[in-house]
């Protein structure tokens, strides 16, 4: 499911944005900066203030999560089925995971939520239609950042 460009995409920009379903039906949406991926078709963040979000994944598992290199202005997408796994319970490679990737957050990392996905979606700007290359994109938006 998740391509090699997609991996990199979220390895480079580990914030996504992940959305639940409040009890009431309403969506919600919150960044979690703890990504790792762990094969083509698993990928987890470390639980480090995200109340809302656990309780809406005990009702309804369902997620999405959006990552974007805002500079290439590429997304990925992915939709898939989460899981909470207390630290207690996390396999050693889950914890040797995020203890390469975010050693310094572990210890604030009550628990994991393993998300098994179902969709992957590289998702390109109109820009790259009409003609421009990823070189081009990346210059002008850091340019813009540049000048902020």
């Amino acid at each position: 499911m998740l391509t090699g460009e997609m991996t990199r995409l979220i390895r480079d920009h580990t914030a996504g944005m992940v959305a639940t379903v409040n009890e009431d039906g309403t969506p919600a949406v919150s960044p979690k900066a703890t990504f790792v991926v762990f094969d083509e078709q698993t990928l987890a963040f470390g639980n480090l203030r995200s109340p809302g979000t656990l309780a809406n994944i005990r009702r309804n598992a369902a997620v999405e999560v959006c990552f974007i290199d805002v500079l290439a202005r590429k997304a990925v997408r992915i939709k898939g089925t989460a899981s909470i796994i207390s630290k207690s319970k996390a396999s050693a490679g889950m914890i040797a995971a995020f203890e390469e990737a975010w050693g310094d957050y572990l210890a604030l990392m009550s628990a994991f939520v393993s998300i098994s996905v179902s969709e992957a979606e590289l998702i390109l700007s109109p820009a790259y239609d009409i003609g421009h290359t990823e070189e081009d994109l990346r210059a002008a938006n850091l340019a813009r950042l540049n000048a902020l």
